[in-house]
């Protein structure tokens, strides 16, 4: 079975995941670890509010914050293999606190958080790369009156490097960037304010 990486620190530090197979792009080791030091640098993390995974793939990200103490985890991805492959990873981590949803990301976004046990500290959103999905879902998230993200929590979107989403959507502002080869992870909060480069 295809691999995606390990869990890189916590309580089910050193397990190896699996990867739902061609089309997905797991979360590299070194890419986690900074997307995990940067969210526990600024204290996203995570007993209270939790983490979103979105697009969730492996289930990787949010199979990272639960190791890293998350109280809860809810992995929402459209395909039904991968929905097995996560469901399987957090059998094999051994790790409480994961819900896998199967279902359309823009159609979960549309209905009110606490379909999902409410507001969240940190969501992570990572979809097809040839797919224009995560403007639509960033603003789902940043809509006035949007109860899916906590006051200070933060919504990270992974994509293309050059495929850069805008620096204002709704209620959210970018203040990060984070750069890994052809991969950039653009850092969102409500109104933030100017973003900044690092990385």
């Amino acid at each position: 079975m295809p691999d995606a990486g390990r869990v890189v620190t916590g309580s089910a530090k050193g397990h190896r995941l699996a990867a739902p197979g061609e089309g997905t792009r797991p979360l590299s080791d070194r890419l986690k670890q900074g997307l995990f030091a940067t969210l526990a640098a600024e204290s996203r993390l995570f007993e209270d509010g939790g983490f979103l995974d979105l697009y969730a793939g492996s289930g990787a990200a949010g199979i990272e914050a639960l190791s890293r103490g998350a109280g809860r985890a809810v992995f929402v991805e459209r395909d039904a293999r991968a929905c097995r492959v996560i469901a399987d990873n957090l059998r094999r981590t051994g790790l409480p606190g994961g819900t896998v949803v199967r279902a359309d990301v823009l159609r979960f976004l549309a209905q009110p958080a606490d379909a999902a046990g409410g507001a969240f500290a940190a969501c992570l959103l990572d979809p097809p790369y040839n797919q224009p999905l995560i403007v639509p879902a960033l603003e789902l998230l940043a809509a006035p009156g949007s109860s899916w993200l906590a006051s200070d929590g933060v919504v990270v979107a992974k994509h293309f490097w050059r495929d850069e989403p805008p620096p204002a959507l709704g209620e959210f502002r970018a203040y990060r960037r984070r750069r890994q080869g052809e991969t950039m992870l653009s850092f969102y909060r409500h109104d933030a304010g100017q973003a900044t480069e690092e990385g």
